[in-house]
C-alpha cells in the first residue's frame, strides 16, 4: 500500500486538521507516514500546501515528485489546479467548488471549472454550503476528507476512529460534528 497525498488550500481552512486525521488513521494501522513542511500556514489567507506520504513500506523522502501524487485534496479550486503537475495520470482531485478569492487577479471560475473538467477523476463539492446546511459550519474540511476517503484507500471506520482521537479532548459535541461531516462527504462522493 502506498498513497501520496497533496493537501492544499489557504491558511485557516483546516488543511492541518485533515493531515492530522489521515496521519492518525495511518499510524493506527501501523503504516509508515511522512509529512513535508507545510508552507504558508503562519498567514491566514496565504497558500498552504503539505505533502503526506503513507506506505506499508519505509518511506525515504517526505516530498512527492512531479507526477507522483495519487490524490490532491484541496480546500480551494484554484489551489487544486496549482498542483496538477504533481498528480499522476490515474490520480484523484477532491476539491471544494467554492473559491477563496484572496488575490486581485483570481482566475474566472468558469476557466477553473473547465480546467478541472479536463481531468479524468475529479470530485468537486460545495463543502461550505453543505457544512452550513447541515449544522456543522466549522467542519467543511472534514466533509472534503469524507469525499476523499475511497481515493485515500483508508477504511472509513479508521478515519472515524482517528477523528475521535484527534478531537476527543475538545468534547463530544466537536467529535460528533466531525463524524457527521465525514459521513456527509462520503455520501456526496457517491
Amino acid at each position: 500500500m502506498k498513497t501520496d497525498i497533496i493537501l492544499c488550500g489557504v491558511g485557516g481552512q483546516g488543511i492541518l486538521s485533515i493531515a492530522t486525521i489521515i496521519g492518525e488513521a495511518a499510524m493506527n494501522e501501523n503504516l509508515y507516514i511522512k509529512q513535508a513542511e507545510v508552507h504558508g500556514m503562519s498567514q491566514r489567507g496565504g497558500d498552504v500546501q503539505s505533502n503526506l506520504r503513507i506506505s506499508s513500506d519505509p518511506i525515504h523522502s517526505d516530498l512527492i515528485p512531479r507526477g507522483g501524487a495519487d490524490v490532491i485534496i484541496s480546500m480551494e479550486p484554484m489551489e487544486a489546479l496549482r498542483y496538477i503537475p504533481y498528480l499522476n495520470k490515474e490520480g484523484w482531485i477532491i476539491t471544494s467548488s467554492t473559491p477563496f478569492v484572496n488575490i486581485p487577479n483570481y482566475p474566472d471560475m468558469e476557466v477553473i471549472k473547465a480546467d478541472l473538467a479536463k481531468l479524468p477523476q475529479v470530485i468537486s463539492i460545495n463543502i461550505e454550503q453543505m457544512a452550513k446546511d447541515n449544522g456543522v459550519p466549522r467542519s467543511a474540511n472534514v466533509i472534503l476528507l469524507g469525499a476523499a476517503q475511497k481515493a485515500l484507500g483508508i477504511e472509513y471506520e479508521k478515519l472515524e476512529d482517528a477523528i475521535r482521537r484527534v478531537f476527543g479532548r475538545k468534547g463530544e459535541a466537536i467529535v460528533e460534528a466531525n463524524i457527521k461531516a465525514l459521513a456527509l462527504g462520503r455520501e456526496a462522493q457517491k
